[in-house]
């Protein structure tokens, strides 16, 4: 059976940056923006509307007039629903490859669990997020603190809602997790080689 691993994150703690370095360490392949560049295709619809609505948090990106009907609300649900199931094809789809690889978000450590994964979740304090945020943003942006912090929360609140779509297994609760990582002050390109070595016993074992 493939080697699987899964990395859950909260906004702007480095997760995507842990799951492709420990790919690249382990020599597995690496998913995680493909999966909505994948679903996107197959349903015809714009990438960025994809993610929107996976992340849960296309709700909060309306504008205050839109969604008073019901027809309104039916539409948004049933696209929801059709591309929950078709990015839980995708994903069962490559775990079936036979590849060993790391998965980042979109809740593949309950869509797999038949595969046994290892399962990650990557968190950090506020004041490391913000600052995350602010060296990944582009030139011209101009959020305060309060308005990144208000960011951060909102995506995270958006993860939460679409995980419990699937399972009652809550978000980020550690108990749900094989290695939960703390990377607030930490170097995450110096340790992921001892976390790539321990994932080697992890699987040897």
């Amino acid at each position: 059976m493939a080697k699987i691993i899964t990395v859950s994150r909260e906004f702007s703690s480095g997760g995507r940056e842990v799951g492709k370095r420990l790919a690249d360490a382990l020599g597995f392949e690496y998913y995680d923006r493909e999966i909505i560049e994948q679903v996107a295709k197959e349903s015809q619809l714009d990438a960025n509307y994809v993610e929107n609505m996976l992340s849960g948090n296309f709700a909060i990106s309306l504008p205050v007039t839109f969604g008073r009907t019901f027809l309104y609300t039916d539409v948004i649900q049933q696209n929801m629903t059709n591309l929950l199931v078709a990015e839980q094809k995708i994903i069962r789809s490559l775990a079936q490859s036979g590849k060993d690889m790391v998965i980042v978000g979109r809740s593949a450590d309950v869509i797999l669990e038949d595969y046994n994964p290892l399962n990650i979740f990557v968190y950090a304090d506020m004041q490391s997020k913000v600052e995350r945020c602010r060296q990944r943003a582009p030139e011209d942006e101009k959020l305060t603190d309060k308005e990144l912090i208000k960011k951060i929360k909102q995506v995270d609140a958006g993860r939460k809602r679409q995980r419990r779509i699937i399972t009652d297994k809550a978000w980020g609760e550690k108990e749900n997790y094989h290695l939960c990582i703390n990377t607030t002050g930490m170097n995450i390109k110096a340790f992921v080689s001892s976390l790539a070595e321990f994932i080697k016993s992890y699987f040897n074992n």
